[in-house]
């Protein structure tokens, strides 16, 4: 049987690769990409602004809430939200060649088995938050301050669990192109967050704890949601399976794609945060270099929702067809990803050079601080620039399961080559956060352009016969 399905994909060779791409064919295809990504900024962006909105409003309880609530959440989204994110993207792969296959059970499946490993994953988690004020104070940390995040990642905890079911059911939809209930339930979740964030640390008098609670409970009422609509639509019938004991036949299969593609995003995502700490040594004026710092990744983690999008895009259009066993549309998902990426990355870096004086005002109301912003912005757009790139190709990358080639690129990238280089240009070159940042974007140059060679390489029959291989079960 496995001799007769090779000769059904050469003959699928043949036939594809006498499909001419015309403009039609082109114009139709960025179409199919622009009509998932651009809804996905929503849902990227409301995810994102969840956490962000909780820091805005506990601020305004004073100083010692502001900074311990900003230690706890960005050292959880390191440890914990970081972590679940790369291993739910294992999903990617799985459920989108499986639904381009038509095994639609499967993908059912698949879905619980994902949910079921990643509430696994954040048992270990957990018990690293239940710890984290101690950690801190290990590490040299202000005890006051150590203990005030230890006790909000403490109130995180319900949040995770709420995270990683729901990055589970982002991938459901996004793997089936049905973008309609993520942005509809993202939308009303981000209304309800500010409403329920203000009350319940303004008027519950849990004040800073009341911003943890709101965010696991933003999270927990979009799963409800997702999971409501899951049950009850029609546009759901074909791969809403019971739940049963075959979710635990594919554990196996799950991590062998999310370990890696977890490893993926956290080399990546960490990258920055050691960036940051690294700005923290330089002398003389080690404030205003980590507040440069800061507004640089804080532009960029802005920023990224877009490429992220198109990226999750390219993942389901890829995905899709190999698991369908037509390479000429995943080449063509993937060339139109790169170009719907480039001009993402034109008009975005345009805007950013353009407002390169106004952008210091933004961020801050000290001088030094604007003038830096402002001297530092060539680079921003560059960083902005490649950031759009690779944003796309890793979304290809992982619906084309290539997640343990992305973690090798990301590891010598951004620690082989973009760290090393960032402190030799920060510290030995005397370039302060300029040099640290100009590094880190170095390393994203890098993999950029070792995955343009990877993805410029790619034989998408041999990926095709791969998928047909490992997905359809031989008769």
């Amino acid at each position: 049987m496995e001799r007769s399905l090779l000769e059904k994909n050469t003959d699928l060779e043949h036939e594809e690769d006498h499909l001419p791409i015309t403009w039609r064919v082109f114009s139709k295809e960025v179409k199919a990409v622009c009509s998932v990504a651009g809804p996905m900024v929503a849902v990227n962006s409301s995810t994102f602004f969840l956490q962000t909105i909780a820091l805005m409003m506990v601020g305004h309880l004073g100083k010692l809430a502001q900074s311990s609530t900003g230690v706890a959440i960005s050292l959880c989204a390191v440890t914990g939200f970081s972590v679940i994110f790369g291993l739910a993207s294992a999903l990617e792969t799985l459920c989108g060649q499986a639904y381009g296959a038509k095994q639609y059970k499967k993908f059912g499946v698949q879905i619980q088995t994902g949910i079921f490993c990643l509430i696994l994953c954040c048992l270990p988690l957990c018990v690293l938050w239940l710890n984290l004020g101690k950690l801190l104070v290990l590490l040299g940390q202000d005890p006051l301050i150590a203990n005030e995040a230890g006790e909000f990642a403490v109130c995180l905890i319900p949040a995770l669990f709420g995270y990683a079911i729901l990055q589970a059911l982002v991938r459901y939809y996004l793997m089936q192109s049905l973008i309609s209930p993520l942005v509809l339930s993202s939308s009303f979740i981000i209304c309800f967050h500010v409403a329920c964030c203000w009350a319940l640390v303004f008027k519950s008098g849990m004040g800073r704890f009341g911003g943890a609670f709101a965010i696991g409970i933003s999270y927990w009422l979009n799963v409800i949601l997702l999971a409501l609509y899951m049950k009850f639509s029609d546009s759901c019938a074909k791969t809403r399976v019971p739940i049963s004991m075959e979710l635990f036949q594919g554990l196996g299969e799950f991590f062998r794609f999310a370990i890696p593609s977890a490893i993926m995003a956290c080399l990546q995502w960490w990258s920055y945060e050691v960036t940051t700490l690294l700005a923290g040594l330089l002398r003389p004026n080690p404030e205003l270099e980590t507040s440069i710092l800061a507004v640089c990744v804080s532009m960029n983690v802005t920023i990224y929702s877009i490429p992220e999008s198109i990226g999750s895009a390219a993942s389901a259009r890829v995905s899709n067809a190999l698991g369908a066993g037509s390479p000429q549309v995943a080449r063509l998902s993937a060339l139109c990803s790169r170009i719907l990426a480039t001009c993402e990355a034109l008009i975005v870096s345009s805007i950013i050079f353009a407002s390169r004086n106004v952008l210091g005002h933004v961020f801050s109301n000290e001088a030094d601080v604007i003038h830096y912003v402002t001297d530092i912005a060539p680079l921003l757009v560059l960083s902005s620039f490649m950031d759009s790139l690779q944003g796309t190709l890793t979304g290809i990358a992982r619906g084309s399961g290539w997640q343990h080639i992305g973690a090798y690129v990301n590891f010598g990238a951004y620690y082989v080559i973009g760290i090393p280089l960032a402190a030799i240009l920060g510290f030995w070159l005397d370039m302060r956060a300029k040099g640290l940042w100009l590094g880190i974007t170095t390393g994203t140059i890098c993999q950029v352009i070792v995955l343009m060679i990877i993805l410029s390489c790619t034989d998408w029959m041999k990926e095709v016969c791969s998928s047909l291989l490992f997905k359809i079960p031989l008769q």
